[in-house]
């Protein structure tokens, strides 16, 4: 949970090397990563964002926060530290509409499975473990995703991923400017 204020930050658009590479584990709990955890949350607001990863804000840090609903109404608002989401029992795919604060302006279906969970730490580095259904289970994938330099438009047949990064890159940012 957040335990400081945070300070909104710009959020980084697909492109910027940070976001297509694995980010970094983190070893050090400490203030800086308190405070980064409350920029995290203060950012995802600004930006009226469900998830968002640390390399969104342009840090190179695996680290994620989420403040978003399941599938049957109970809504998380979580952080996790060296995220590892661990497979479901159901391999079956759920194809539902999906966007990114880093690709503004566009949204494609893509399908994940239905549940998840995610295994990790917090900032003071006790264990933790979200487990998702419905859009929670999709975010939970989705920052895990971002933390392992992937993104969703990723995930898309090369001409439509060509399509849509067209139109984001004439969509306004999201959230905080520089």
């Amino acid at each position: 949970m957040q335990t400081r204020a945070g300070t909104p930050r710009p959020i980084t658009r697909y492109g910027n090397p940070v976001l297509h590479r694995r980010c970094a584990d983190v070893t050090v709990f400490d203030d800086d990563l308190q405070q980064l955890i409350a920029d995290m949350f203060a950012s995802m607001a600004a930006a009226d964002g469900v998830g968002l990863a640390a390399n969104q804000i342009g840090v190179d840090a695996r680290v994620f926060v989420v403040d978003c609903p399941d599938d049957t109404g109970n809504h998380v608002v979580a952080h996790v530290v060296n995220p590892v989401l661990d497979p479901p029992q159901d391999r079956g795919l759920e194809v539902d509409s999906e966007g990114c604060l880093s690709v503004p302006g566009v949204r494609a279906d893509v399908g994940r499975p239905a549940t998840a969970s995610v295994v990790g730490v917090d900032m003071h580095g006790n264990a933790v473990r979200i487990d998702g259904t419905g859009l929670l289970a999709r975010c939970l994938q989705h920052e895990t995703d971002h933390l392992d330099g992937l993104l969703y438009v990723d995930r898309l047949p090369a001409k439509k991923r060509k399509k849509m990064l067209t139109e984001s890159a004439d969509a306004p940012s999201v959230g905080v400017t520089e």
